[in-house]
């Protein structure tokens, strides 16, 4: 009989979770100085999940690019931030709403389709589906009660306990 010691237990390996992420107003309150003072509590939580892969969802992604938007992230975690989501461009008023979901949603479509993913933005507007959504107050950034709101939110991807009404966009 053979007897399981860590040795010969295979290590678990965790899906990927995708974050799509926003500047203003979560890495920094919109307004302020873009000096990034809630990215160290942001990365404090990817940290705690390496399963997490960040993708660029600010509008910074159009103006700069993904190497410049990497190296505001702590060296550890550049590698992780793999890509910038596609820009949709509105034709109309209404097309505005929900319109950097379907960004993401174009990404997960192209690239990890299934995949889990959330976002963390302060633009509630821009994320109908509100459970996968880790919303920002953007006169403060990223707070201790939303890395406990995104903590809450990738324990359910790894449990397996997540289930989310899926938008239509």
């Amino acid at each position: 009989m053979h007897q399981k010691t860590a040795e010969n237990i295979p290590p678990v390996v965790l899906s990927p979770v995708y974050v799509f992420l926003d500047f203003d107003g979560v890495t920094h309150p919109w307004g302020e100085a873009e000096d990034f003072r809630c990215l160290p509590l942001l990365e404090s939580v990817l940290r705690e999940y390496p399963e997490t892969r960040v993708i660029i969802a600010s509008d910074w992604r159009t103006l700069f690019s993904l190497q410049k938007l990497s190296a505001r992230f702590s060296e550890d975690l550049r590698a992780r931030v793999i890509d910038c989501s596609p820009t949709i461009f509105p034709r109309t008023p209404n097309e505005l709403y929900g319109l950097r979901e379907r960004e993401a949603r174009q990404w997960l479509e192209r690239r990890a389709p299934g995949a889990e993913w959330l976002a963390v933005d302060d633009a509630p507007g821009n994320w109908p589906t509100r459970a996968r959504l880790v919303l920002t107050d953007f006169k403060q950034g990223f707070t201790d009660e939303d890395a406990g709101r995104m903590r809450r939110l990738l324990e359910a991807f790894r449990s397996g306990a997540f289930k989310a009404p899926e938008a239509a966009v």
